[in-house]
């Protein structure tokens, strides 16, 4: 009987430990699976990637017969709706609605204008814009079991504090005007990190020889970077800037000089595979923690963010905010590095 409540107190204490062992550094969701939202209601991977017959093997339509040209690996129709049948990573949603959309604006007065039809020559837009909006359109693309409400609010998740109107998930019917994108994030060519407020760490950035990812000057882990901007990195990283996430992250593409050409899709601030947790790794150190650092996230932001981090009644900045402030770092509403205030520390 003794051996037995000792056994069943090293299992407690080692239950514990892995508990607390979530997060190296703050405290988020724990408890449930990394996919999240994208468990698709039980139907788990196959929801985006269907084994068999693409959009079809979902119990979709296509809204056009497209024929498929296996040495070119492109639509004959692309540039119009043409219907996508999952030969791409057995996609299994439907893109043809989303590439008949022509050119959407996003951003303030829809200054940032993506044109989906690029998507035949240019295939991270296709891979980081158009597989995206397949599911979260809403406007021209139903996506399957898409419920417009966030997730992580739908199951109680957010922290208390974060409010309780509905978030929604759908871009292009999120509550107002039908295939309104303006309220959105600017993404494709014309949202290069040259246009987008980023100008104080353009000369800190360069395009890797192979030109494929963003990559520091000096040939470094962070290259010659001024103090404010060192302080920064110590204090958050740069997860998103400099993280060369396996084909995500800004897109560089071979014709590309510099790096201010570089542009932003859904994928470069998004991960479809890990809703709440963010790593570090030895190449993308964050707060100094190299490999196997882990952190808490929401929304499928591929890096830490937090809304809920405790940031000590202002002393801190919350995970949330410094995400923002990798690219935003200087003038209005910049971080507090290149304002000279180096005291204040990143709440994960």
């Amino acid at each position: 009987m003794k051996k037995m409540m000792i056994l069943a107190f090293v299992m407690l204490v080692c239950a514990s430990v892995a508990m607390a062992q979530t997060y190296t550094k703050g405290t988020g969701i724990t408890g449930i699976d990394k996919l999240g939202a994208h468990q698709n209601g039980g139907r788990g991977c196959v929801g985006c990637h269907a084994p068999h017959s693409g959009a079809r093997g979902n119990g979709g339509t296509l809204t056009i017969t497209s024929v498929y040209n296996p040495v070119t690996k492109k639509w004959s129709d692309q540039s119009a709706t043409a219907g996508d049948s999952g030969n791409e990573t057995l996609w299994g949603q439907d893109l043809g609605p989303v590439l008949g959309l022509g050119t959407i604006g996003t951003g303030n007065n829809h200054s940032f204008g993506v044109n989906m039809a690029d998507a035949a020559t240019k295939p991270r837009i296709t891979t980081g814009i158009v597989y995206c909006l397949s599911c979260h359109d809403g406007n021209v693309a139903k996506g399957a079991m898409m419920t417009n409400q966030s997730f992580e609010q739908a199951a109680g998740l957010l922290p208390a504090s974060y409010g309780s109107l509905i978030i929604p998930t759908l871009l292009g019917n999120d509550g107002g005007a039908a295939g309104n994108y303006e309220n959105d994030h600017p993404i494709g060519p014309a949202a290069n990190v040259g246009a987008l407020g980023a100008n104080t760490i353009l000369p800190y950035l360069d395009l890797d020889a192979g030109k494929t990812k963003l990559v520091a000057k000096g040939g470094g882990a962070i290259g010659t970077v001024p103090a404010p901007y060192l302080t920064f990195l110590n204090n958050y990283g740069l997860p998103t800037v400099l993280g060369a996430r396996g084909g995500a992250g800004f897109v560089v593409e071979t014709t590309m000089n510099t790096a201010s050409e570089a542009y932003v899709v859904c994928t470069t601030c998004h991960t479809p595979h890990s809703m709440y947790t963010a790593t570090s790794s030895a190449a993308n150190p964050i707060a100094g923690t190299g490999a196997g650092g882990v952190f808490p996230s929401y929304f499928f932001i591929a890096a830490p963010y937090n809304p809920g981090a405790d940031t000590a009644n202002g002393t801190k900045a919350s995970s949330a905010t410094q995400f923002c402030r990798q690219c935003h770092f200087s003038g209005a509403g910049g971080s507090n590095e290149a304002s000279g205030i180096n005291t204040v520390a990143t709440a994960f």
